[in-house]
């Protein structure tokens, strides 16, 4: 979906002129949900990332069940452990037993600058077009 160059047309019918108005709220809309939602996607995989590096490795398996989630239409982002990594919640809170290693928190922490540098290169883009619609087709930072 292209946005016309201008919003306003004029034309003349039998010799009247006549003044036709676009609405593109809705593409503007869909260019925003879609922009946001690409920039928390980026944001979740850089994160992911950088958690699996700080994870202690036992066996291997917790580091397959970090993820995230990004959900459309309340746009925001999730990242955790999913229930096959359960046991990931000792290294993150710490235990009797585990001392806390807080790998997810620590890794948003130190990293807020990279995030809002990711989030900003997406969100930047509402000014251009062309580069908006190749974000939103899921080209940008890959992991």
């Amino acid at each position: 979906m292209a946005v016309p160059k201008s919003t306003i047309k004029i034309r003349t019918k039998q010799g009247k002129s006549v003044v036709e108005f676009e609405d593109h709220a809705d593409w503007v809309n869909y260019t925003i949900q879609e922009l946001v939602h690409a920039a928390l996607r980026d944001t979740g995989k850089y994160i992911v990332r950088v958690t699996k590096k700080k994870v202690r490795k036992r066996t291997g398996r917790l580091l397959k069940n970090i993820q995230y989630w990004t959900r459309k239409k309340e746009g925001n982002l999730q990242v955790g452990f999913k229930p096959g990594g359960w046991y990931g919640m000792y290294q993150e809170l710490g235990s009797e037993k585990q001392p806390k290693i807080g790998a997810l928190a620590s890794s948003v922490e130190e990293n807020i600058d990279t995030i809002r540098s990711i989030q900003a290169q997406y969100l930047s883009a509402l000014n251009n077009e062309s580069k908006a619609m190749s974000m939103i087709g899921g080209e940008g930072s890959e992991e």
